[in-house]
């Protein structure tokens, strides 16, 4: 059995908890493929599963990581989609073989083949954002053209990806960042930011169409505030703060989105990068022995863009 380097976490609990190992590389079972993973993407949704605040969605022991781009080494049964060599990309579903390793087995559903333009560590940053950004604004607010959207953290993973979106669409493009990722916030294409550590959000927005709310907490109620009669507040954190029966008790509506893995779904997005009208940023790369630093980094919620773990 040959064998490969990867994290595995056999405990819940802090940064620490992921240790980096040697295992069984996996074998690739019906409609999957093996893929030499060349990067995995970083995102806080590892850090909340990693901690145990969910822990009915964890089998434990289990290697940790959604986001993914590699090599397809071999294709199991039934597989058509790809052969070996071909470079991929995409989100995995939660499960004990993630993306935090040398090599995982990957269901071909879930994958797509990545952006010509990207290397691995750039396209592994992209599928979990680029899925959640485009389901909010495309599927689920249906934006139009002079609406005005309001975005938390924009400067976060899926945030500075939905500012793109949303700016491509002809929306009037708002966003909460720290004063000193304005700058880069604008060439981005945002029209309006806020810098949410000089005051409350509340009082520098006038009435805005949707709310993309990446932070959750007081930050869901502290939404609806801000929303015209009928907006739409989308939450997207384990702890929206809010609810649909909330919202509709103010004449407003309430969703909650959430990314699924979807090869299909990566499409539009591969279009958008390859065109060069769609950037995801990779503020840091750390070797996947690092998993543990990457996280503590993750934990503090002020990366710009996303960060990623190269094998």
């Amino acid at each position: 059995m040959k064998r490969m380097h990867a994290i595995v976490q056999s405990v819940f609990g802090g940064p620490e908890v992921l240790g980096y190992t040697e295992t069984d590389v996996p074998e690739p079972g019906p409609a999957e493929v093996l893929v030499r993973v060349g990067g995995a993407g970083v995102n806080p949704g590892d850090a909340v599963l990693r901690s145990g605040r969910v822990p009915d969605l964890v089998a434990l022991p289990w290697t940790p990581g959604n986001d993914v781009a590699g090599t397809v080494e071999r294709v199991g049964a039934g597989v058509t989609r790809f052969v070996p060599g071909d470079e991929v990309y995409g989100m995995l579903p939660v499960s004990p073989r993630g993306a935090y390793a040398e090599y995982t087995a990957a269901p071909a559903a879930a994958l797509a083949l990545k952006p010509k333009n990207l290397d691995f560590a750039q396209a592994a940053a992209v599928p979990l954002v680029a899925i959640t950004a485009w389901q909010a604004l495309a599927v689920l607010a249906r934006v139009r053209p002079g609406d005005r959207v309001l975005i938390h953290a924009a400067a976060g993973g899926v945030g500075h990806v939905a500012v793109q979106l949303a700016k491509e669409i002809g929306a009037h493009v708002i966003g909460t960042a720290r004063q000193a990722k304005h700058g880069w916030l604008r060439e981005l294409g945002a029209d309006e930011l806020i810098d949410y550590t000089a005051g409350d959000f509340r009082t520098a927005v006038s009435p805005v169409d949707v709310v993309l709310d990446l932070v959750g907490g007081a930050y869901g109620p502290r939404s609806l505030d801000v929303l015209k009669p009928g907006g739409l507040l989308i939450g997207a954190s384990i702890d929206p703060g809010t609810d649909e029966q909330e919202a509709t008790g103010r004449g407003l509506r309430y969703v909650w989105v959430t990314a699924e893995p979807s090869g299909q779904a990566l499409e539009p997005i591969t279009d958008r990068i390859e065109a060069g009208r769609l950037e995801v940023a990779v503020e840091h790369t750390y070797p996947l022995s690092e998993a543990a630093a990457a996280h503590h980094a993750i934990e503090e919620r002020r990366t710009t863009g996303k960060l990623v773990l190269v094998p």
